[in-house]
């Protein structure tokens, strides 16, 4: 389950938003929907994360954001010497939503169609 203590914390502050994006930059690909996301390449690379906050609200214990994550994908080959498939990073996009539970921190996320 993910905890995002630092965004709770901030949250009704200016920082809001920049705390938000950090911690979400710091998850993998392990934690966030980014292999689901793909739409150019076959794997998920997590080390480069990019978080834009699209649109911020609350409702009755939670707070629901919505965000966009900028990342790379690969695609994977066989890995073999003669293998023909380069190995170059691709651009990639997805937009997620994140609700975090106002009491716990606890925080659920869901791919969303674009």
């Amino acid at each position: 389950m993910i905890r995002l203590t630092k965004s709770l914390t901030a949250w009704g502050t200016p920082d809001f938003k920049d705390v938000l994006k950090s911690e979400i930059e710091q998850l993998g690909a392990d934690q966030l929907p980014l292999q689901q996301g793909l739409s150019t390449s076959s794997y998920a690379l997590d080390d480069k994360l990019y978080v834009r906050v699209i649109h911020v609200s609350e409702e009755a214990g939670l707070i629901r954001t919505k965000v966009g994550i900028f990342y790379s994908g690969i695609i994977a080959g066989c890995s073999c010497a003669d293998d023909p498939t380069p190995v170059e990073e691709q651009a990639e996009y997805c937009v997620v939503q994140l609700e975090i539970n106002k009491i716990t921190a606890e925080t659920t996320v869901a791919l969303l169609a674009e």
